[in-house]
C-alpha cells in the first residue's frame, strides 16, 4: 500500500489539470501501526509561500491502513505544488515524491504539481479527433503550372529521388530548390483527404532566401517560387470545401540579415535596420555596435534576433491590421510559432488577444519541446497553457517516448510520460496536442525507429547511410506500431509528409526530400488511410479519457472512454508472443485492427497489435 498515488482515484479525486475554482481531494494513506496523530496537505502557488490545510481522517483502508483527506480549491490560475507532512507521537515526516517517482518518508524529494488553467480557456473543437499532415512546401508537390524561379541564386533541382545539398554551393546552404508549390499542394487534397487529414500546417511560405524559409524576409508576401496570395487563397479555399484547415508557421523570433527589415544586402528599396538608423525598423533589433554587431538567433549571424516586446514590432505582428490577422482574414485558420518558448509572453499575450479576436476558433499550436506547464525559459516559469496564451504545443514527450518504447522496449518509461502529461495539461489542451513522431527538425519516423543511431555523426556519415533492405522492413513494422500508438494517445496525430509512403532520412536536410510520388511503400500507405478511418469513426479519440491496463513488459495497453464509448489499444513491440488479461467486459468483444482476444484473454504475437472497440 503507497503513501500517496496521484494517478490512482483513490488518492487524487481528479487526474487532471483544474479549472480555476474547481475543487480536488487528495488523500494520504498512513499504516495503522505509525499511530498517526494529525497530518497536513502542504501547498502553494508557484513562487509564493506555503499554505498548510489540515487532513481529516476519513476512514479505515482494510485492517492495516487509515485514510486522512483534504480538499484544495484554487482561487486563481497558475501552477500549485503540494506535498504532505505527518505527525505521530514524539515525532513526524514528510512524504514527498522520491528518485524513483514514488510517494516515500523524503524531506529532499520532489514536489507534486497542480496545473490550474483560466475558466474561459477554450481551444477549438474541429482539431480534436482530427489529423495533422505537416508540408515542407518546396518539397511536397509541384503544380501543372510547372517551377516559377525568379531569382538567380537559386539552384532548381530535377533529380527528384536525390538528397538535397547538404554541403554549401559556393559558400552558400539551402540554395537549392525543387519547385514545389501551393498550386501542387491543392491539386494532392484529394490524396489528404484519403489519408484523413483535416488540417495541414505549413512551413513557411512567406518570401525568404533560403529553402526552409526559415529566414523571413517579408511577412507580408508568399514566396513567388510558391505562387502568391491569389494561389494561396485559391488553397484555403479549396482545402475547406474538403473539410480540411490551413495554419501557418509564424517565424517571429527572427528574421534574415537579407530581409526588408534589416536588408544587409539591399536587396530591397528602402532602408532596413543595417542601413540606417532612422530606419522604422530599426528599433526591432539590438545592436552592440551598429552596424556590423547585433543580436542574432543562437548566434546566426545570418538570422537577427528580433525584440519581440518592442511596441512597433508588436503593432506590425498583432495589431488590427497586423500580420497575424492578415493572413487568417486570406484564409489560414491558424499558427505553428516557431521557438514558442523565445517568444515573451507579452507577446504571446497581444497575439492571442489579435488570432482570437480576428477569427476566435483559430488555432494557436506553439513550438515548445519540454513539459509545457512547467517549463521555464529566460528565468522565467512560462505559462502558455493556462488560458491566455498557447492553445496546444509539439508533443515532443510523447514522439520521444513513442520512439523509444518502440525501439528499445521499457512500457514503465512510457506510461511515465504519458500519464505525467495526462495530469499536468489541461484537457481542452491536451486533447488538441500535436503528436507528431517525426519533424523537418528530427530524423524521419523509420529511420529513428530502425536506423543506426546517428548521435554524434555529422551530415558526412548521414549522407551515406540509410536503411538497409532488412532495417527497412523491420522499420515498417515498427512504425506501424508506433503510428497506432501515436493515433491512439490523447491528442492529434501529425504526419510529416512521406512518412506515410516509408521515405527515410537522418537529420535536415536528409529529412526534406522531394516526396516520392513514384516509389511509395503501398502497404504502409494503407495502413496509414486504416487508422484515420479509425479516428473518423471513434468518438473516443477525440476527448476520451486515457486509463492504463497492466500487461507484460514490453507490451503497453490502455484504455480511450468517452460517454459510453470504448476502445482498448494493446501493442507488443518484443520479438515473443505475450497474453494479456483484459477486464471482463471485453469477453466475446471483437478487434476492428489486429489480433482477436480469446474471451477475456488476448494473445499477441511478435510485433503485434490489437485495437478493440466497445
Amino acid at each position: 500500500m503507497e503513501f500517496f498515488d496521484p494517478k490512482n482515484r483513490a488518492y487524487k479525486s481528479l487526474r487532471r489539470a483544474l479549472v480555476q475554482g474547481e475543487s480536488i481531494t487528495l488523500r494520504l494513506c498512513m499504516p495503522r501501526e505509525y499511530r498517526c496523530e494529525s497530518a497536513r496537505l502542504v501547498v502553494h502557488a508557484d513562487g509564493e509561500e506555503e499554505t498548510k490545510l489540515s487532513m481529516q481522517w476519513s476512514g479505515m483502508n482494510g485492517d492495516c491502513h487509515e485514510w486522512w483527506s483534504a480538499e484544495f480549491k484554487a482561487q486563481k490560475a497558475g501552477l500549485y505544488w503540494y506535498y504532505f507532512e505527518y505527525s505521530v507521537p514524539y515525532s513526524g515526516g514528510i512524504i514527498k515524491k522520491n528518485k524513483a517517482g514514488k510517494a516515500a518518508i523524503d524531506e529532499a524529494g520532489e514536489k507534486w504539481q497542480i496545473t490550474v488553467c483560466q475558466k474561459d480557456f477554450k481551444t477549438p473543437d474541429w482539431i480534436k479527433g482530427g489529423i495533422i499532415y505537416q508540408i515542407f512546401p518546396d518539397r511536397f508537390a509541384i503544380g501543372d503550372n510547372g517551377v516559377s524561379n525568379p531569382y538567380s541564386e537559386r539552384i532548381v533541382r530535377t533529380d527528384y529521388d536525390k538528397d538535397p545539398y547538404w554541403e554549401p554551393v559556393n559558400g552558400v546552404y539551402n540554395c537549392d530548390y525543387f519547385g514545389g508549390n501551393l498550386q501542387g499542394i491543392c491539386q494532392k487534397l484529394p490524396y489528404l483527404k484519403e489519408l484523413g487529414v483535416n488540417c495541414i500546417y505549413l512551413n513557411p511560405i512567406f518570401e525568404a532566401h533560403a529553402n526552409h524559409r526559415y529566414n523571413t524576409a517579408d511577412f507580408e508576401k508568399i514566396d513567388s517560387m510558391l505562387g502568391n496570395e491569389s494561389d494561396f487563397k485559391a488553397l484555403c479555399k479549396a482545402a475547406k470545401k474538403q473539410g480540411i484547415h490551413i495554419i501557418l508557421d509564424g517565424v517571429f523570433s527572427h528574421v534574415g540579415q537579407d530581409s526588408k527589415y534589416f536588408n544587409m544586402y539591399r536587396r530591397y528599396a528602402g532602408d532596413g535596420a543595417y542601413n540606417s538608423q532612422s530606419s522604422p525598423y530599426y528599433s526591432w533589433f539590438k545592436f552592440y555596435h551598429w552596424p556590423q554587431e547585433y543580436e542574432s538567433w543562437w548566434g546566426i549571424k545570418l538570422l537577427p534576433e528580433i525584440k519581440e516586446d518592442n511596441p512597433a514590432f508588436l503593432d506590425y505582428i498583432c495589431g488590427q491590421n497586423g500580420i497575424a490577422r492578415r493572413w487568417l482574414r486570406a484564409g489560414a485558420d491558424g499558427w505553428r510559432l516557431d521557438v514558442a518558448d523565445e517568444l515573451p509572453d507579452v507577446f504571446l499575450d497581444r497575439l492571442r488577444k489579435a488570432v482570437k479576436a480576428e477569427k476566435e476558433d483559430a488555432l494557436i499550436l506553439g513550438e515548445v519541446w519540454e513539459d509545457a506547464t512547467n517549463k521555464v525559459s529566460y528565468s522565467e516559469r512560462r505559462r502558455y497553457l493556462l488560458g491566455k496564451q498557447l492553445d496546444c504545443v509539439m508533443n515532443y514527450p510523447f514522439a520521444d517516448a513513442i520512439i523509444k518504447f518502440v525501439r528499445e522496449g521499457g512500457s514503465e518509461a512510457f506510461f511515465e510520460v504519458v500519464e505525467e502529461i495526462c495530469a499536468n495539461y489541461p484537457p481542452q489542451a491536451l486533447h488538441a496536442l500535436m503528436n507528431h513522431i517525426g519533424t523537418h527538425d528530427t530524423p524521419r519516423a523509420i529511420t529513428a525507429l530502425a536506423g543506426e543511431d546517428s548521435t554524434g555523426k555529422g551530415r558526412q556519415w548521414q549522407s551515406v547511410h540509410s536503411l538497409t533492405a532488412a532495417q527497412f522492413r523491420k522499420g515498417v513494422k515498427r512504425l506501424k506500431l508506433a503510428s497506432l500508438l501515436q493515433f491512439t494517445l490523447p491528442g492529434v496525430p501529425s504526419i510529416y509528409y512521406g512518412d506515410e509512403i516509408g521515405m527515410q532520412g537522418y537529420s535536415d536536410p536528409f529529412n526534406r526530400r522531394f516526396f516520392a510520388w513514384e516509389s511509395m511503400n503501398e502497404a504502409l500507405l494503407s495502413w496509414y488511410k486504416a487508422l484515420g478511418k479509425m479516428r473518423r469513426q471513434s468518438p473516443v479519440l477525440a476527448q476520451g479519457l486515457f486509463k492504463r491496463v497492466p500487461a507484460p513488459e514490453d507490451c503497453v495497453c490502455y484504455i480511450r472512454k468517452f460517454k459510453g464509448h470504448e476502445m482498448l489499444v494493446a501493442v507488443n513491440r518484443s520479438e515473443q508472443s505475450v497474453n494479456i488479461e483484459l477486464p471482463e467486459e471485453y469477453e466475446g468483444s471483437n478487434a476492428s485492427l489486429g489480433a482477436a482476444p480469446q474471451g477475456c484473454s488476448l494473445k499477441l504475437g511478435a510485433m503485434e497489435y490489437s485495437v478493440i472497440e466497445l
